[in-house]
């Protein structure tokens, strides 16, 4: 495994500084503007966005004991959708706290639905399949209020919202990273915290809690935090598909199933996936990228598709 672990690390270093660099030719005279403000902060975002959301597939994977498991499992990407769009509609252009009323709006909408699934996950006795159909009930909700949303806009905010919804790295500099490098961090180094639990939970909820583990706090803190890191994620980029599921899928089938490896292992492979998804697009249609989201489902859904169709076998 140890060979696997360094071939993998070796790609994933190979992608994240091959990605700004792979596109059309760069101009001369515009080359140096092209790469340090406009590619090599898309890979920054890239990276913070695509680690952040693998990581916390790995930890739902791990703590719903699903391999479908998701942030859309506990309503946090519906949650976030129709924050945004509310905003879309309503014409918001101003800032609050100097974060984009878009993006705080989705941040809010986000962390509304993940909270109330964590509220429910507070209480006795509650199963992690009771977990799955509270979140699956929010999205349901959150979708069909999005829907409603978007049919009362007129043209161009209905164009706005669905570009919004196809998952893209917007053009946001530097500032735009620093403004999401807090909320990474807190979830991915939080989340990183509880790998020891984690790995407990393997073995089911009654084998964690007579191993000492606080299985109502971990819950709570892994949904909590998953929320909150993808909630800045969406909030920035919208939703993007597939990377959260596809990416441990991925290094579970490389490196085996251990979360000592596995969750470190999510935040690296998932960073490179995405800034290689970036960097595609724009080889795919030079002058009019599409958005990454579209990228990611294209190369996700059949990639999953095979793994189920190996693990089945």
């Amino acid at each position: 495994m140890k060979a696997r672990l360094v071939v993998m690390l070796l790609l994933c270093g190979l992608v994240v500084v091959a990605a700004p660099f792979i596109g059309p030719p760069m101009p001369p005279d515009a080359r140096d503007f092209i790469l340090w403000q406009l590619r090599i902060p898309r890979t920054l975002m890239a990276l913070l966005v695509g680690g952040t959301l693998s990581l916390v597939g790995a930890v739902y994977q791990s703590l719903f004991a699903n391999p479908l498991a998701a942030p859309s499992t506990v309503g946090t990407t519906a949650g976030a959708t129709l924050g945004a769009l509310v905003a879309i509609v309503l014409g918001a252009r101003s800032a609050l706290w100097g974060l984009p009323l878009i993006t705080a709006s989705a941040f809010a909408g986000a962390l509304g639905v993940s909270l109330l699934v964590a509220a429910i996950a507070a209480g006795r006795g509650v199963r992690m399949n009771d977990l799955v159909l509270a979140g699956i009930a929010f999205s349901m909700a959150a979708g069909a209020i999005s829907t409603g949303v978007q049919f009362s806009a007129d043209s161009a905010e209905l164009l706005a919202a669905t570009r919004w919804t196809m998952g893209h790295l917007p053009q946001v500099g530097y500032q735009g990273i620093i403004a999401l490098v807090p909320i990474a961090a807190v979830s991915v180094v939080g989340l990183l915290s509880l790998t020891r639990a984690l790995e407990v939970f393997i073995s089911g909820e009654e084998h964690a809690e007579s191993q000492g583990v606080n299985v109502r706090v971990v819950r709570m803190a892994s949904i909590g935090l998953g929320a909150l890191g993808v909630a800045g994620c969406v909030a920035w980029c919208g939703p993007i598909a597939f990377v959260e599921l596809i990416v441990p899928h991925i290094v579970r089938r490389v490196l085996g199933v251990s979360r000592r490896v596995l969750l470190p292992c999510s935040v690296i492979v998932g960073a490179s996936f995405l800034a290689l998804c970036d960097a595609a697009s724009r080889v795919i249609l030079p002058g009019r990228e599409p958005p990454v989201g579209l990228v990611t489902a294209a190369l996700g859904t059949p990639l999953l598709v095979y793994l189920v169709a190996r693990k089945s076998r």
